[in-house]
């Protein structure tokens, strides 16, 4: 398999010009701080991003207010499985952004672990983070959103939503769950001009990710890939903004595969 490289970073377009934006996990180097980064690009005017990490947040608060002097960045620690700190990190955001545009629901949790050895704990650890946490954030979200009868909220599902591997039944449901509630908030959403949709990542190389499986399986599930390579973070991040911008205007309750057809 002939592995093509990434493509030039893409410039922006000014895609989210003078919008305001809350992210969820988006402190380290994965697909939430390439999102933080792309949404400042393309124009946002505020962004508060969240981590239940507080040095990696500092971090990252640091290094986006280096790169992007031209947006107002704020952080919080917040656990999207904890209730009381979804409602403070949705309070904050509010008043910090003087309203929030764009919600993009990118904490997940995942794992290895086969059925039959799986906890009930591991099982319900990796759901309330990544499905009940999506979910948390959205019922907070919607109720500031409504009322202003206008909003985008992206959320970062998976390809194992779809497609089975083994060690993954805890994370797969989750995030098949992720589709689920996409779909079905997007309905209710859409009554208030609100767009609810998802995109479905398969393999992103990033440092969170090479952490939770085995180099060997990571690469040869790369090599699955169309392109013969895992996607970058930031090509991921592209198809966020897309959906939260004017151009997804019809979009709703959808899941975009950015899976090279590995779905």
């Amino acid at each position: 398999m002939i592995t093509v490289p990434p493509p030039p970073y893409v410039p922006a377009h000014a895609l989210l010009q003078g919008r305001s934006v809350l992210i969820t996990a988006a402190a380290g180097g994965g697909i939430g701080f390439a999102a933080a980064s792309r949404c400042a690009e393309e124009g946002a005017r505020a962004l508060l991003i969240s981590d239940i990490h507080p040095r990696r947040l500092d971090e990252a608060v640091a290094a986006l207010k280096a790169q992007h002097a031209g947006c107002e960045i704020y952080g919080r620690l917040a656990n999207v499985a904890v209730e009381d700190d979804v409602q403070a990190l949705v309070d904050e955001a509010e008043e910090r952004l003087g309203g929030v545009d764009v919600l993009i629901n990118n904490a997940g949790l995942g794992g290895s672990k086969r059925v039959v050895d799986m906890t009930d704990e591991e099982w319900h650890k990796v759901l309330d983070v990544t499905l009940t946490g999506t979910f948390r954030m959205t019922r907070a979200m919607l109720r500031k959103m409504q009322p202003r009868r206008r909003g985008a909220i992206v959320n970062n599902a998976s390809v194992l939503g779809w497609r089975a591997q083994q060690e993954q039944a805890h994370y797969a449901a989750a995030k098949a769950g992720v589709m689920a509630l996409t779909r079905c908030s997007g309905l209710e959403a859409a009554e208030y001009g609100i767009r609810i949709n998802a995109v479905s990542p398969s393999i992103v190389f990033h440092e969170h990710l090479r952490k939770s499986a085995p180099e060997t399986l990571l690469n040869e599930l790369a090599s699955r890939e169309a392109f013969g390579r895992g996607a970058e973070a930031w090509e991921i991040a592209n198809v966020m903004v897309f959906l939260a911008s004017d151009y997804a205007s019809y979009l709703v309750g959808e899941t975009i595969s950015a899976s090279s057809q590995r779905a």
